[in-house]
Parts: C-alpha cells; sequence; structure tokens
C-alpha cells in the first residue's frame, strides 16, 4: 500500500496507544515504552531490524534506556509547581486553626461566602456574617467547606 510493513504500523500503533495510556495513568513511566516501541518502528522502517526477537530486544532496550536517561529530567518539566506556603511535614489535613482572609462575605443564612487559604479559595460558613478582606480562624472542615470565626 504506502511500503509500511505491518510490523512497524503494529509498534507504530503499540506506541500510540502506550502514549495515550499515560494521560490517563499516573506515574510518568508508560510514554517511555510508547517511545520504544516508536524507536521499534523507526528501525524497522529502516531496515535494521527484521526478526520478531530483534524488534522485543529493540523495544525492551529502547523503553528501558529512554526510562532511565529522561524520566528525571521529564518529571521536573511536567511536574506541577507549588506554592511552598505548607510545611513539608505539615498535611493538607491540618486545618484547624490556621489562619485565612474572607475573600466574598460569609453571611450568618446558611449561604456559604469564600475564604483564601493557601492560594486557593474554600466556601465557608460561620455563625456570623463576617465581611470581605476579615482575617478569620479554621475551626473545621467539613468536605470542601471551611468552618471559620474571625480572629
Amino acid at each position: 500500500m504506502f511500503g509500511i510493513d505491518t510490523a512497524a504500523l503494529f509498534w507504530f500503533f503499540i506506541g500510540f496507544f502506550l502514549m495515550l495510556a499515560e494521560l490517563a495513568l499516573p506515574g510518568f513511566v508508560i510514554i517511555f515504552f510508547g517511545i520504544g516501541a516508536w524507536v521499534t518502528t523507526l528501525l524497522l522502517e529502516l531496515g535494521v531490524i527484521q526478526s520478531f526477537n530483534m524488534q522485543l530486544i529493540t523495544f525492551l532496550i529502547a523503553s528501558f534506556a529512554s526510562l532511565l536517561l529522561f524520566r528525571k529530567k521529564g518529571r521536573t518539566i511536567f511536574e506541577g509547581k507549588t506554592s511552598g506556603i505548607l510545611h513539608p511535614d505539615a498535611s493538607m489535613e491540618d486545618f484547624t486553626g490556621q489562619r485565612a482572609m474572607v475573600v466574598e462575605d460569609i453571611t450568618a443564612d446558611g449561604r456559604p461566602g469564600r475564604v483564601e487559604f493557601h492560594g486557593t479559595r474554600w466556601l465557608a460558613d460561620a455563625d456570623i456574617p463576617i465581611l470581605t478582606g476579615t482575617p478569620v480562624q479554621i475551626v473545621d472542615r467539613v468536605n470542601l467547606t471551611l468552618r471559620v470565626k474571625p480572629l
């Protein structure tokens, strides 16, 4: 048809699906097996390898070599950035006693307002109305709503 070997097409699609799987699965590992499959495709098309055993060996060597060589650098590029506000030993679950700032009025009628805590806006409620700009202390957390009191 286009001069593409069926084995090369097989390895190309294996690599494509492995790279797609990386989007759904955590760990930043599967993509390197996709790269190994594409290296195998390239070497098949160039006529460097022929037998199925050589294809498997090439796939494994290319996959593990790319994993060892590029994973650390790739993680630093694609890993999310943190604000650094939270102490390394602290947990995001330890909200009680922490300070936050009201960014949307909190009313006593049951409708929650919003506070900013560690750079993120959270729903917040209180027993008394609290105006925007007031610093508050977190008393409790229920799911995604913080219970606060004014300082």
